[in-house]
């Protein structure tokens, strides 16, 4: 059924696909239309920014300020669309007769729309328990924006008693998700003429042997390591992304580059996964490639690194209220990562639930149903009903 808050959540969405928001982009645009739209309802908002003040996530507090309330967390970036075969402007909203497309649609400005269209309800209901919007920057790389934004909630009086996440989940309540810790190996050798191998250090076969280690990680991890059912898959995953290394074929290559990712369940740390690869890289490669080159060496590059998302008896009370918001209280859990368990280390209960699939997410033609869409106001109803109950706690 269409919820009556649909039609002005698509003129929202509208304005926000309009932006280009690649984290290679500025946000502040996009920023500073939310902040008039919020102004336009009466509230006030706070930016911060990052080094560069190229960027900022956005904060605001909608009801008192002296009491913890309930956050609502989503980010402004999106993916690129390069090399993608969209078959409609990515950076324009079109619509269909059941769905919109447009890039980030479902991942995840679809939510941030639909929460901006409730604004007016909750200002009119949120008299005694508060709502909260963070709104951040390159998640997508790392859940980098909101840091800063967290770092400053830490030291706060008051913060928030919990937070929604509206990544896209299909209004289903998501609990738990795994980490993820991502690094970049530069592999420094010697270059020379492919005729001469014995004179060189080719970067690219111990970039190889590297890989060729990390593959037999994973298939260790998924044969004899933990597993959690709940989870797809259910056990602590390694994964190369990318190599690159060498010239020309008849030049030994002294620089090769490999890009990989560990991907853990939430109450398993990837640190002894990575100091096995350390370890292994400076006891076997770089010793090997040293006995020809000294300067040989590998770098270690971190490139992401944000920790799970556990399933905390402290957020029992959220997961209840999230339940009933979406009329469903069958949990799931994510193996893609948001940035709710950085929420969870400042001591903030943290669940996931948001309108569209993952799997329309970061490809082209991306889309959101309106049944979605109306789905995630429906819940927003439910929270503004709860909310303006009097005498309703967050946590009780």
């Amino acid at each position: 059924m269409t919820h009556p808050l649909l039609p002005s959540t698509l003129d929202l969405l509208e304005h926000l696909i309009r932006f280009d928001t690649r984290s290679s982009e500025s946000n502040l645009p996009l920023m500073a239309f939310v902040q008039d739209y919020l102004n336009s309802c009466g509230v006030a908002s706070t930016l911060v920014y990052d080094d560069a003040r190229t960027k900022a996530s956005l904060f605001a507090t909608i009801g008192p300020t002296d009491r913890p309330g309930l956050c609502l967390s989503g980010h402004t970036d999106v993916v690129p669309t390069a090399g993608q075969p969209w078959t409609m402007p990515p950076f324009e909203l079109t619509r269909a007769a059941d769905r919109v497309y447009g890039r980030g649609v479902a991942d995840m400005k679809g939510f941030i729309a639909a929460v901006c269209a409730v604004v007016p309800r909750f200002v009119q209901a949120c008299t005694d328990t508060p709502i909260h919007l963070a709104f951040s920057y390159d998640e997508e790389i790392g859940c980098v924006g909101v840091r800063p934004l967290l770092a400053r909630l830490a030291q706060a009086p008051v913060k928030p008693a919990g937070c929604i996440i509206g990544e896209p989940t299909g209004m289903r309540v998501a609990v738990a998700h795994k980490g993820k810790l991502a690094y970049r190996c530069c592999v420094r050798g010697l270059a020379g003429h492919s005729a001469l191998t014995h004179l060189g250090v080719n970067a690219a076969d111990f970039a190889a042997e590297l890989v060729t280690f990390l593959r037999r990680t994973a298939r260790d991890l998924r044969q004899h390591g933990q597993h959690d059912e709940r989870f797809d898959p259910p056990y602590t995953t390694v994964h190369t992304g990318r190599i690159h290394g060498g010239i020309a074929l008849n030049v030994i290559p002294d620089h090769a580059e490999v890009e990989f990712e560990i991907r853990n369940l939430p109450d398993e740390s990837p640190a002894a996964l990575l100091d096995s690869a350390r370890t292994y890289a400076a006891n076997e490669l770089i010793a090997e490639m040293r006995a020809t080159y000294q300067d040989s060496d590998i770098e270690w590059q971190q490139l992401v690194a944000y920790p799970g998302l556990a399933d905390e008896s402290d957020a029992a009370w959220l997961k209840r209220l999230a339940c009933e918001a979406v009329g469903n209280d069958q949990v799931r859990t994510l193996s893609f990562g948001t940035e709710g368990g950085l929420f969870q280390a400042i001591g903030i209960p943290t669940v996931v639930c948001g309108p569209g699939g993952i799997e329309q997410a970061h490809k082209a033609d991306e889309y959101v149903t309106y049944e979605q869409l109306s789905k995630c106001l429906t819940f927003m109803d439910t929270l503004v009903d709860r909310l303006g109950e009097p005498g309703w706690t967050p946590g009780a």
